[in-house]
């Protein structure tokens, strides 16, 4: 299935390779990361560390644990929101991200709050650190979806974390993929398969994809997950908050989809 949007885009769902997986993510990071946080930033802050639309804040979940004295990394960082709050706590952390767009943001945050994360530019299939550096490792909805192997990633941060670490991380619900992005009463009945793993691509007037998302079943992220090494600890599934005034994410995030259908999964894992 694909659409023409009005400015020419195509959508639709067909495979694409890694290397345009890549490109897909810096350029439209890259595009639109000043109306991106334009948008959101009053709701992720400046050094707040929230995981998902839910609204569920690590101040509360304390799943990463105590982090006073630990080296963090955070991976597909934007604006480095989550690992300025790490830092408020007392840890030392490294933020990455595969957009110079997004990572202009997180600079100009560290200048203002004062809060500094040293930043790098990086793919998260290629970590550019090395092995045993870190603590713990998390993302807030980067880098998961994005990258063309999410095996690959599990297996780098596996390589980069201490033993005992944790790598936690979230991203939208597996489940959401079969149901069409729409906020509304659309957006309740399911549209296509859930094992369906084609990837979702809007591809410009070049021919060129310029945004790329693919989708792992539950099955298969638990299946990433224990390859790299890794073992499971809890799967959260955040409720969507009884608030009428928590904000909706459009076009998908709503408040009518999430008190039915699960949003976001956030998963906890250790290495042993």
């Amino acid at each position: 299935m694909q659409d023409d949007t009005h400015d020419g885009t195509e959508v639709g769902r067909h495979w694409v390779t890694p290397a345009e997986t890549r490109g897909a993510q810096r350029a439209h990071w890259d595009s639109s990361a000043d109306d991106y946080q334009a948008e959101h930033g009053a709701f992720l802050g400046d050094a707040r560390f929230v995981w998902c639309p839910e609204g569920l804040d690590e101040a509360d979940a304390r799943l990463l644990g105590d982090v006073r004295g630990l080296h963090v990394l955070e991976v597909g960082c934007g604006a480095a929101q989550c690992g300025r709050w790490l830092v408020s706590q007392g840890a030392s952390v490294v933020a990455f991200d595969i957009s110079a767009g997004q990572l202009k943001h997180a600079r100009l945050l560290n200048r203002r709050t004062g809060l500094s994360v040293p930043l790098v530019q990086a793919d998260a299939a290629a970590i550019p650190f090395a092995a045993a550096t870190f603590d713990v490792v998390f993302t807030s909805f980067g880098a998961i979806g994005f990258v063309a192997d999410s095996a690959v990633l599990m297996r780098e941060v596996a390589r980069v974390l201490r033993p005992g670490g944790r790598w936690v991380f979230s991203w939208s619900h597996p489940l959401r993929w079969a149901f069409p992005d729409d906020g509304g009463p659309a957006g309740l009945t399911v549209c296509q398969s859930y094992f369906d793993r084609t990837p979702y691509v809007e591809t410009g007037p070049d021919g060129v994809p310029n945004y790329v998302e693919h989708h792992r079943t539950i099955g298969d992220r638990v299946r990433e997950i224990a390859a790299a090494g890794l073992v499971l600890l809890d799967v959260v599934e955040p409720e969507w908050p009884d608030d009428p005034a928590h904000p909706e994410w459009a076009p998908n995030w709503s408040a009518l989809r999430g008190r039915l259908i699960p949003g976001t999964a956030i998963w906890v894992t250790r290495k042993d």
